[in-house]
C-alpha cells in the first residue's frame, strides 16, 4: 500500500494530492511520535501543578481570563469543540476533508501543540480507513483558525455528528465503530490543539493551488491553438522580446508556446498577413506569465504553511515555557489564496477574449462562430456567452476576501483573516476557469478542423488529436455542454499537458 510517512516538516503539495484524492495510507513517524510525548508530558505536568495557561487551564477566547478547575478540565475541550461546531452551508467534498485530516495531523506531529499520540493516531486512523467527518463550508473568520469547519472534524473524533463510511453517511459514532476505530475522550489543551489552526484554508488552497499549476500549463496549450487557428504571429514570442524584460513568468510562457507551436505551417511571422496581433494573442506570455508568477509565489506561502504550527497556545518543551501567541491567524494565506483567484480569473478572462476573436466573422477569416451553415445553426455562439458569464462571475469572485475583517469574542479577536473564504472563493474561480478554458479548447479545434489538413505545431497537434478521440468537429448544432464538459475534463484531469509535455519533450 501506498503510504505517506508524516513529521510535521517534510509534507509536500504532491503528497497531499496522494492522500486527499488516491487513497495513499498516512503513518506517524517515530520521531514526530517523540516530539508529540515530550509535549504532552509538559501540559500533565502543568496541569498536575494547577498553573494558568491560556486554553489549559482557562477558557477560550474573552474567557481567557476565566481559570478552569483540573475537576473541569476535560469537560472544557469538550464543551469547546461541540459549542464551536457552528457549520453552515454545503459539505466539502470528501478530498478537502481527507487533506484537511492529514494537515492537521501533520501540524499535530511538530510537537508544538500537547495533543496525545492516541489522539494525533485516532485522526491518522480516520485517513486510512475511510472515515470522513461531514465538515460544512461556511462559518471560519480565518482566525483563531478555523475554528467552526475543524470542529466538525473533532466531533466525529468524539462520537458526535456524522461522517461518512464507505460511502454511507452516518451517526460518527457508528461510523467509527463500523471501521474499528475508537472513539475518544479529549484531554487538557487536546480540543484547542485540533481546533485552532489554519488547516481548512491550507487544505482548499494546497489543492486549488495543484490544479491551479496544471491549468497554468493548459492555458499555454488552448492559446497556442488558437494562435494557430488565428494564423498568428510567432515573432512576438521571439526569446530576446522577454529578455530584456525578464519577468519569470512571462519567460517560461514564452518559451513555452514555441516549443508548442514548433514546426506549425499555420503561424506567421511579422508582416506576412499583418504586422501585428490583437493583445489576446501578441500578449499572451505577459498576460500568462504574470498568472505564472502569482501562482508561484502562493506554492512558496503554501509549502510552509503546511508544515507550521498554527494553533495557540504553543508548547515549548526544551523551554519549560507556554507561550500565547497569533500562529492561528490567516493572513499570510489569505493574501495568498485572494492572489490566486485573482491570477486564475485572468487566464479565463483572456481565454473568453480569444474566444470571441475565434467566433466572431468581423475580427478572422473563419466562418460565423465557427459553423459552415449559420443562421440554421447556431456553433459556437452560446458557448461564448457562456465563457463570458463565467468571466463575469469570477470578477465578483475575485474581489479580495482579506480586506474584510469583522472583530469576534467580545473584540479580543478584533482582527480576522477571512483566509478560509479567500480559499474557497479561489477554488470556485478555478472552476469556472477551468470552463472557459475548455470552451476555448472545443472552439480553437474547430477553428483548426476549418483550416483543413495541414501541418500542426508538435504540441497543437498532440492536443488537437486528444479532443478528437472524445469529440467530433462541429457539423451541425448539437447538444453543446456535454462538450464543454468533456473539453474541460480533459483540462482538468491533468491529460492535456500530459500528452503535450511528452510531444515537445519538456515540462512545461
Amino acid at each position: 500500500m501506498n503510504k505517506i510517512i508524516i513529521d510535521g516538516e517534510s509534507l509536500k503539495i504532491d503528497d497531499i494530492v496522494k492522500v486527499a484524492r488516491y487513497g495513499y495510507e498516512v503513518e506517524l513517524s517515530i520521531n514526530a511520535k517523540d516530539k508529540i510525548e515530550k509535549a504532552r508530558r509538559l501540559v500533565d505536568r502543568f496541569v498536575e501543578n494547577e498553573r494558568v495557561e491560556y486554553g489549559i487551564t482557562t477558557g477560550f477566547g474573552k474567557f481567557s481570563d476565566v481559570v478552569i478547575s483540573r475537576e473541569d478540565a476535560k469537560k472544557l475541550q469538550r464543551n469547546l469543540i461541540l459549542s464551536h461546531a457552528c457549520g453552515v452551508g454545503e459539505e466539502f467534498e470528501t478530498e478537502i476533508v481527507r487533506a484537511i485530516m492529514l494537515l492537521r495531523a501533520n501540524a499535530l506531529s511538530k510537537g508544538y501543540s500537547g495533543a496525545r499520540v492516541l489522539t494525533v493516531q485516532t485522526l491518522i486512523d480516520m485517513l486510512n480507513k475511510g472515515v470522513h467527518p461531514v465538515i460544512y463550508q461556511k462559518g471560519s473568520l480565518g482566525a483563531s483558525g478555523d475554528l467552526a469547519p475543524l470542529s466538525h472534524m473533532v466531533l466525529t473524533m468524539i462520537g458526535e455528528g456524522e461522517a461518512y463510511y464507505k460511502g454511507e453517511r452516518l451517526p460518527s459514532k457508528v461510523a467509527m465503530e463500523k471501521a474499528g476505530i475508537n472513539i475518544i475522550e479529549l484531554e487538557e489543551k487536546e480540543g484547542l490543539a485540533l481546533i485552532n489552526g489554519t488547516q481548512v484554508m491550507t487544505a482548499v488552497g494546497a489543492l486549488t493551488l495543484y490544479d491551479a499549476i496544471n491549468l497554468s500549463k493548459a492555458a499555454d496549450i488552448v492559446s497556442s491553438m488558437t494562435v494557430e487557428g488565428l494564423k498568428g504571429i510567432t515573432d512576438a514570442y521571439y526569446h530576446r522580446v522577454h529578455d530584456v524584460r525578464p519577468q519569470v513568468g512571462q519567460i517560461k510562457c514564452a518559451k513555452n508556446l514555441l516549443s508548442i507551436l514548433e514546426g506549425s505551417t499555420l503561424t506567421t511571422k511579422q508582416g506576412e498577413i499583418r504586422v501585428q496581433d490583437a493583445y489576446t494573442l501578441r500578449c499572451i506570455p505577459q498576460i500568462h506569465g504574470a498568472s505564472k508568477d502569482a501562482i508561484e509565489y502562493v506554492r512558496k506561502v503554501v509549502e510552509i504553511e503546511i508544515n507550521s504550527a498554527t494553533d495557540n497556545p504553543l508548547i515549548f518543551e526544551d523551554e519549560d515555557r507556554v507561550i500565547s501567541g497569533g500562529n492561528f491567524h490567516g493572513q499570510p494565506m489569505a493574501l495568498a489564496m485572494d492572489f490566486l483567484g485573482i491570477a486564475l480569473s485572468e487566464l479565463a478572462n483572456v481565454s473568453e477574449r480569444r474566444i470571441e476573436r475565434l467566433v466572431n466573422y468581423q475580427l478572422n477569416d473563419l466562418p460565423p462562430f465557427l459553423t459552415e451553415k449559420g443562421g440554421l445553426n447556431s456553433g459556437f455562439m452560446i458557448a461564448q456567452y457562456t465563457a463570458a458569464a463565467l468571466v463575469s462571475e469570477n470578477k465578483v469572485l475575485a474581489h479580495p476576501a482579506s480586506v474584510d475583517s469583522i472583530p469576534s469574542s467580545a473584540n479580543q479577536e478584533d482582527h480576522v483573516s477571512m483566509g478560509t473564504i479567500a480559499a474557497r472563493k479561489a477554488r470556485n474561480i478555478l472552476y469556472n476557469a477551468s470552463k472557459v478554458l475548455g470552451i476555448e479548447y472545443l472552439a480553437s479545434s474547430q477553428a483548426l478542423y476549418f483550416r483543413g489538413n495541414v501541418k500542426l505545431g508538435k504540441g497543437t497537434e498532440k492536443a488537437y488529436n486528444l479532443i478528437r478521440k472524445y469529440i467530433e468537429p462541429l457539423v451541425d448544432d448539437r447538444v453543446m455542454y456535454v462538450d464543454i464538459n468533456t473539453a474541460s475534463e480533459l483540462i482538468t484531469n491533468g491529460k492535456l499537458v500530459e500528452e503535450v509535455e511528452k510531444a515537445v519533450g519538456e515540462i512545461l
